[in-house]
């Protein structure tokens, strides 16, 4: 926690600062002064964080790290910073998502396998435990705004229906303001089904003029 951050940021959701000194019940006492409304915000200095994740990739694909795939601007990235390269791939789309998400064993969040081939197996059952938080949500509970687009295969496949339940959803219990993209492990490229949020809404344009539809998974806040 930065020092002059003044806010307990060890207890996520941050409790409620209590008023402390007179409390008054007429505005035209002389005594009445309470301090200003204070969103929460991150502290000073908090990076923005983007993660930009990738399906059918391997660790070395990229030229930042060797590999065949020309990226020249993670190749910037690189060299004006850290390279990462102990992240856990598990190769399968669901279970790697979901340990990047909560920074945690792909097994102890329930992601054993993809969703579409969850048993009720301890630690294959693709339901995220009430214990494990998002990375998205102890982000947003911090005060920042969170976001995620494109593709998000961590949904039960029994709660993928427009009537829901949410609670697994990118706005519902993953912790992400905001959602743009679609649900399940795939789509059609050409005529994609997309929600916005948990509504779902027709593509902005159509395969002729010029639809796309990404399976990435970006991860903001």
């Amino acid at each position: 926690m930065n020092n002059q951050d003044k806010i307990q940021r060890t207890v996520l959701p941050i409790p409620d600062r209590q008023h402390t000194g007179l409390t008054t019940y007429d505005a035209k006492d002389p005594n009445t002064k309470f301090p200003p409304i204070e969103p929460l915000r991150p502290p000073k200095g908090a990076p923005n964080v983007l993660i930009v994740l990738l399906d059918d990739v391997g660790f070395a694909a990229s030229s930042a790290f060797g590999g065949p795939c020309q990226t020249p601007n993670f190749e910037k990235l690189a060299s004006g910073g850290l390279k990462y390269n102990r992240f856990h791939t598990t190769a399968l789309c669901s279970p790697t998502r979901q340990a990047c998400l909560t920074g945690r064993n792909h097994h102890s969040v329930g992601m054993g396998g993809i969703t579409e081939i969850a048993t009720s197996a301890p630690g294959y059952c693709s339901v995220l435990p009430k214990s494990k938080a998002p990375l998205a949500m102890t982000l947003k509970l911090n005060g920042y705004s969170t976001a995620q687009f494109g593709k998000c295969h961590e949904v039960p496949v029994w709660e993928t229906s427009p009537m829901g339940p949410f609670n697994s959803w990118p706005t519902g219990g993953g912790g992400f303001e905001y959602f743009y993209g679609f649900i399940g492990g795939e789509t059609n490229q050409w005529d994609p089904s997309i929600y916005e949020g948990t509504t779902p809404i027709e593509p902005p344009k159509t395969a002729e003029e010029g639809v796309f539809c990404f399976a990435l998974q970006p991860f903001l806040g």
